[in-house]
């Protein structure tokens, strides 16, 4: 790519523009960045990647070959019509605005352009996000390729369905949470059974750190991994106990299936603000 555009400057945008100018994909000077009016913010990004930042719409704009929009859902509509006009067929438009669907933004540009949706998570700051990524009918395979190497230097990119970023959201893009929430439990436990704050946040890091390494690369599905830990009638058959008996499991299994349905919700809710506007 020659030129990337990112309308919104916000910690998504910087994640992304901070790992593409590290990757050298695009020349730090050729990607442009803009927000809605905070001059400090677009100097502070300035001075630290070398980007180009600019209140200028039409130069923003033009020759660009993606504009990654990276606004505030609320701040969609302004951000969109501010650019709308100098938008072009040869562009491609990747939104990582949540809960705003591909149909919505076509509505709303009312023109025939190459839309990507992208769902990465907060791990984009250190270059492990988690990324699904959906296409409407424009976009080309050159284009997906563009986009999949894009989200690729902060970390997994995978293609899906447009209907399938609610699973994205509910999986991987809450998924972050779930995790700092059973390291919380686990903070909680230590000093319970008499371990200093800093040791014990080293030893559950690098517990974090072993297991996802193990899972990355063995072939052994989890639950095999897990059994292979358990021994009969050792230390971690009695903690695991524990957790059946709280239905730990299926506690999780719903946790997830709630934060799909509620960004279902939340995606109906916002392309509907956006229709009656």
């Amino acid at each position: 790519m020659r030129k990337v555009v990112f309308v919104g400057a916000g910690s998504m945008a910087e994640a992304l523009i901070a790992r593409i100018s590290a990757n050298g994909i695009v020349k730090n000077g050729d990607i442009w960045v803009t927000n809605r009016r905070d001059g400090e913010r677009l100097n502070d990004l300035r001075e630290r990647y070398g980007v180009t930042a600019t209140y200028d719409k039409e130069a923003l704009i033009k020759g660009a070959d993606a504009v990654v929009l990276a606004m505030k859902p609320k701040d969609a509509v302004a951000g969109l019509e501010s650019v709308m006009p100098y938008l072009t067929g040869k562009m491609l438009i990747i939104s990582v605005i949540a809960g705003l669907s591909i149909g919505t933004i076509e509505g709303l540009v009312d023109k025939e352009l190459a839309i990507a949706r992208a769902m990465p998570n907060t791990s984009a700051a250190i270059g492990k996000s988690a990324t699904g990524l959906a296409f409407n009918s424009y976009v080309t395979g050159e284009q997906a390729a563009q986009a999949k190497a894009l989200f690729e230097t902060v970390g997994l990119a995978a293609f899906v369905e447009e209907s399938q970023l609610d699973a994205v959201t509910g999986l991987s893009g809450s998924g972050p949470a779930y995790i700092y929430y059973l390291v919380e439990a686990m903070e909680y436990s230590a000093l319970e059974i008499g371990l200093e704050r800093d040791l014990a946040k080293d030893l559950i890091v690098q517990t974090l750190l072993g297991a996802a390494e193990m899972l990355r690369t063995s072939e052994k599905p989890s639950r095999q991994l897990r059994h292979e830990v358990t021994s009969p009638g050792g230390t971690t058959e009695a903690g695991i106990r524990v957790l059946e008996n709280n239905q730990v499991h299926d506690s999780m299994i719903q946790c997830i299936l709630e934060a799909t349905a509620h960004s279902k919700k939340l995606g109906s809710m916002i392309s509907r603000q956006f229709e009656a506007g």
